[in-house]
């Protein structure tokens, strides 16, 4: 009777252990991580450690190892063990150096989502529930611009019910932003392509959809880091995919686009006006603006980076060493502004590790550049996601901040395995 009873349970215990069951578990958590991601930062740490937690049962661990070799692993984890040891040579208080290591904590993700998906076959999986996502973001952001009380962001207490933002129902509209940006250039490819072979219902889909994207930019709400960094966008898609009487038409047909939306728009006229008055009224009279401040927390920064260039601050230093250079300031002046995050990642890095830690990052960057180099749509997506995230970390701190950084790890991680997968089948396990 027991022997009849083992049998099954260990059949049962074998088929619990077995890639087969815990691939499709994996894949829906790595699916809703995406799918969570412009809405809750809960629930995306929710869903990632389920991810890690099912993945690490079917991992190849000699071959993970393996892999840790290669520079688009090596370079993140450089980082996070950067940040780490840098908290020994920090003089702020150990509550501040631990919370500075956290937002590197996400780059040790990249090791696994290389590896898994190069074995995975739900990587575009991930990509469409991000564009669902962020289309049905998109029709909310509509409803919420004409009906602000329905927005659960956190309001103005002199105003009742009303959001902090026009137009944003959670989180901001700077990572609102940059969400819809990376849709309306990534889904060009797949336009064109749908358009080509013929399938025209669903190519003119997709054209509704970033028509939808790109009017909530243009009459809603964008931040100008955004507006910035979409031509680079454009162009590098252009070049990659497109024959050159397409990218002429491409761009054509954009700054038309754009040309009507500068004029209908009076939100996009603000937001594009406000560079030069921002600047002015900086400058005329020291007034901490949007512009203002990012320049005064880069003068500042470069003075930090000038007293500690080699190995910085330590981590969790930049609150505290603001701080102090903000001491008998005006307070209402943007010399007065005290800030853990000066604006700029390149800044953020080399105030807190220095030239060692700027060597680290621009590494990790110019090798996942370096592993998105082919033609197909899973590379163009990848370059995407690199391109935005060194162009728009010019003005923010973009890998240490929680959405854009979680958008460049799974933009990455996903669309590294499934470039990788060709080498990964040859047993070469390195991009071409």
């Amino acid at each position: 009777m027991a022997a009849e009873t083992a049998l099954p349970l260990s059949c049962w215990w074998r088929r619990l252990r077995h890639p087969a069951f815990w691939m499709p578990v994996a894949d829906a958590f790595a699916v809703l991580t995406a799918l969570s991601l412009p809405w809750s930062t809960s629930l995306v740490g929710i869903f990632s450690a389920c991810w890690i937690g099912s993945a690490a049962l079917i991992v190849d661990y000699p071959a993970w190892f393996r892999s840790l070799k290669q520079p688009i692993c090596a370079f993140p984890l450089g980082l996070f063990v950067l940040a780490a040891v840098g908290t020994l040579w920090s003089l702020a208080p150990w509550d501040e150096r631990l919370h500075a290591v956290g937002p590197t904590l996400k780059l040790l993700f990249l090791p696994g989502l290389f590896h898994y998906f190069q074995k995975s076959s739900r990587g575009m999986w991930v990509f469409v529930a991000f564009v669902v996502s962020c289309t049905l973001l998109m029709a909310v952001s509509w409803l919420v611009a004409f009906q602000p009380q329905l927005a659960l962001k956190g309001g103005n207490p002199a105003l009742p019910g009303m959001g902090a933002e026009r137009g944003i129902f959670v989180k901001n509209y700077i990572d609102q932003s940059q969400e819809f940006a990376l849709c309306s250039v990534a889904l060009a490819y797949p336009i064109v392509k749908l358009w080509r072979e013929g399938r025209l219902w669903l190519a003119a889909l997709l054209v509704a959809v970033v028509t939808g994207l790109l009017a909530n930019m243009a009459f809603v709400i964008v931040s100008r880091t955004a507006m910035v960094t979409m031509p680079v966008m454009l162009a590098v898609v252009a070049m990659l995919h497109l024959k050159w009487r397409t990218s002429v038409m491409t761009f054509a047909a954009f700054a038309v686009l754009a040309g009507i939306a500068f004029v209908a728009s009076p939100q996009l006229r603000k937001t594009v006006d406000s560079f030069a008055s921002d600047y002015q009224r900086y400058r005329d009279s020291n007034a901490p603006t949007s512009l203002g401040l990012r320049l005064e927390f880069w003068r500042k920064s470069a003075h930090f980076i000038s007293e500690a260039p080699l190995t910085g601050h330590g981590t969790g230093s930049t609150q505290m060493l603001f701080e102090q250079a903000a001491v008998g300031d005006t307070l209402t002046s943007a010399s007065a502004h005290v800030i853990a995050n000066p604006h700029n990642q390149t800044l953020a890095v080399a105030v807190q590790w220095g030239v060692l830690g700027v060597v680290m990052l621009w590494a990790m960057w110019i090798s996942h550049l370096h592993l998105f180099r082919g033609e197909s749509i899973v590379s163009g997506i990848g370059l995407l996601v690199v391109v935005q995230n060194i162009f728009t970390s010019l003005f923010n701190s973009h890998i240490f901040d929680f959405n854009p950084g979680w958008m460049y790890v799974l933009g990455v991680g996903v669309a590294g395995g499934m470039t990788m997968k060709p080498q990964a089948a040859s047993g070469t396990g390195k991009p071409e």
